[in-house]
């Protein structure tokens, strides 16, 4: 199932939906919900920062040999 989720503004008091043409032809159901201003900027602030966790690892031995056996025990 295809499903479109899209977060707009209204200015006036009506609203324009082009649908996929996957759609054409087919009954679909819409729902309009009110969008919190803290949901629309939780998902602008959802940038992850991994520098706390980025490291290099030192590897000491054959990689392809630890991987196969790894590959193996499945």
């Amino acid at each position: 199932m295809t499903a479109i989720r899209k977060i707009v503004s209204i200015g006036k008091d009506y609203l324009h939906i082009k649908m996929p043409e996957e759609f054409k032809g087919k009954k679909v159901e819409v729902l309009i919900f009110p969008v919190m201003d803290t949901l629309e900027n939780q998902q602008e602030e959802r940038i992850y920062n991994f520098s706390d966790v980025a490291g290099k690892m030192n590897w000491q031995g054959n990689a392809v040999s630890e991987q196969r056996k790894l590959r193996d025990e499945w």
